[in-house]
Formats: structure tokens, C-alpha cells, sequence
């Protein structure tokens, strides 16, 4: 099979704020598998974007892969043929395995030997942000970890903007008897999220132990107001998106619950705290990957009259919105 391949040359920064932009690459027709790497190690400005394409892209496919790297400007974009030669083998190449606490993430090409005692899941790169070798991605993983080993139980638990469907997976290996439902503003990221479900031996469904998926902005969706409220949130997505969410996200988290925000930088922390403080939330801990915090906060529980509350439900009923 014949595949095209794109090389530009980008920074860190550039590299980094693609991982966090599924959007703008979603658009790109024929859609492109991307691996950005280093050039010259602990050099910010060498670095390189490499777009993989199963079709021949035309100009304005390479035009809008070069947009996501304005660093690139100056170079002419030229995509070139590579012949009898398997395309997501290539674009995975360079990607390493991540251990994150107890788990062990890796592509189909890449799985080497997973370490004692963790569990690992194949998520393969492709349009969905989420394969866990990003920072955000792999601090909510540790994070998810830390909170099992303080010996936090769930029972009911939500990740928005789930891309690969990761997280989710995560959450129900830790707490596998808990409601799990997924959520992407995208609906292909959804349709990989089923697929690496099966991949992984997920099952799908809306009962304990199964992941229930919805394609939906932010929280407004049937499914996933229906089943709130919701003790654990899991929201990896950008600042932008995380602060006008936080009424809603604020809204669909049980009192007591706990909510872990990534996706942000380390200047934008003060202003998405800040957000969800409004909110009645509280910051717990704070752990930063690079340039990149995750955010673990709790809800304040009220009492008295004003105390929000849900309506009880039947043995192995799924979580109902009560009287939110």
C-alpha cells in the first residue's frame, strides 16, 4: 500500500498545542495521522511535525497541516510518496510505551514488555487526542492512581472529552464496579473510544461495569445529564473550553465529589481554579508535567435546605439525574 508523508519543521510549543487541538486536525481531509518528535534534544525550537496521509492530500490538506505549525511559514509543503509501506506502522515508529502509575499505555507496534503488576491498554495514534504520551494525558492517569491509593471508591463516574477513551478505561479498571460513560464533542473520537473499547476488552453498555458513550459539547446531552450526578468527573480538554463548562461540569458533580481538570497550562491555572471556585469547588492537589498541571479539586457538600439531592434508584438501576 502507498502512503504520503509530510515533514515540517515546528517548535515544542507548536508540537505540544497540536496534541491539545483535535479540532483543528478533524477538519483536515483526507484525515492524517501526526507524530511531532524532537530534532536536537532540549532544543524548544527543533522539532518536527511529520503528517501521514493513507491518500494523496491535496494543497489544501498540506495547507492546513502547515496552519497548525506557523513556525513553518517559510517551507514549502511537498508531501512524499512512500511506497508498499504500512502507514500507521510508520506514524507510530517513534512513539514510546508511557508507565503512569500502575498503568502501562502503548500502540500496537510499541507494546515491549509490560512492567510487573500494571495494567496495560493498547491505544493506538490516530485522530484522537488521548494515546497517554502527552502530559496531560498521562498526569490524569497518575492522578486516577493517587486517588485509588488514598483509597477513594466511585461509583459513578464521567470523562469529557474523552478522545481515545483512556481515561474511562482507566477509571473502570480502578473502580470496576462503578457507571462509566465517555463523552467527546466529536463524534469520530466516540466511534475510537467503541473501537479501542473492544481492543481492550471494555465492555459497552450502561450498567456497572460498563462504558455508556455519547457524542456531546461539554455535558449538554441526554445521556449524560440523565445519569448525573456524577462523584468523579474527568475533564482533559483546553483552559478555553474548561472555564465556560465549569456551571455546567460544577452542576453535574455530586456534593463530595472530586474533579480532575487537565488540558491547561501552567499561566492559565489561577483563572480555571478560579472558575470552578465559583462553582463550590475546592483545589486538592496540583501536579505538573512539564508545562503542564492537572488539577484534582473537590465539591463542597451543603446542608439544610439548600442541599441538592437525587432520587434513590433500583438494584442495578443506572444513576438517574433525581431531582437536579
Amino acid at each position: 500500500m502507498s502512503s504520503w508523508k509530510l515533514t515540517l519543521p515546528c517548535t515544542r510549543a507548536e508540537a505540544e498545542a497540536i496534541d491539545a487541538n483535535d479540532e483543528a486536525v478533524f477538519e483536515i481531509d483526507p484525515s492524517p495521522v501526526l507524530l511531532t518528535s524532537e530534532v536536537i534534544a532540549d532544543d524548544p525550537l527543533a522539532w518536527q511535525l511529520e503528517a501521514y496521509f493513507e491518500s494523496k492530500p491535496n494543497s489544501a490538506a498540506l495547507a492546513s497541516v502547515q496552519a497548525l505549525v506557523p513556525s513553518s511559514a517559510g517551507v514549502k509543503a511537498v508531501a512524499e510518496k512512500i511506497r508498499d509501506a504500512d502507514w500507521v506502522t510508520l506514524s507510530q515508529a517513534g512513539i514510546e510505551p508511557v508507565h503512569a502509575g500502575r498503568f502501562y499505555v502503548h500502540t500496537d507496534t510499541n507494546k515491549g514488555k509490560v512492567p510487573a503488576g500494571a495494567k496495560a491498554f493498547r491505544i493506538d495514534a490516530g485522530l484522537a487526542f488521548g494515546t497517554g504520551t502527552h502530559e496531560t494525558t498521562s498526569g490524569c492517569l497518575l492522578a486516577l492512581d493517587r486517588l485509588k491509593a488514598e483509597g477513594k471508591r466511585f461509583e459513578n463516574v464521567v470523562d469529557i472529552g474523552t478522545g481515545t477513551g483512556l481515561l474511562a478505561f482507566a477509571a473502570l479498571h480502578l473502580w470496576p464496579r462503578a457507571y462509566a460513560t465517555a463523552s467527546d464533542i466529536d463524534a469520530r473520537a466516540v466511534d475510537v473510544t467503541a473501537e479501542n473499547a473492544e481492543i481492550n476488552g471494555i465492555r459497552l453498555g450502561g450498567q456497572q461495569g460498563e462504558l455508556a458513550l455519547a457524542a456531546a459539547a461539554g455535558v449538554e446531552h441526554p445521556l449524560l445529564i440523565g445519569r448525573a450526578p456524577y462523584d468523579l468527573v474527568i475533564a482533559n480538554i483546553l483552559a478555553g473550553p474548561l472555564v465556560e463548562l465549569a456551571p455546567s461540569i460544577g452542576a453535574v458533580l455530586a456534593e463530595g465529589g472530586t474533579l480532575i481538570l487537565a488540558g491547561l497550562l501552567k499561566g492559565q491555572v489561577n483563572t480555571v481554579a478560579q472558575a470552578y471556585r465559583r462553582q463550590g469547588l475546592r483545589l486538592v492537589d496540583r501536579a505538573d508535567r512539564g508545562d503542564w498541571p492537572t488539577l484534582t479539586l473537590a465539591k463542597r457538600v451543603r446542608y439544610g435546605t439548600e442541599r441538592v439531592t437525587r432520587l434513590s434508584r433500583g438494584k442495578g438501576e443506572a444513576p438517574g439525574f433525581g431531582s437536579w
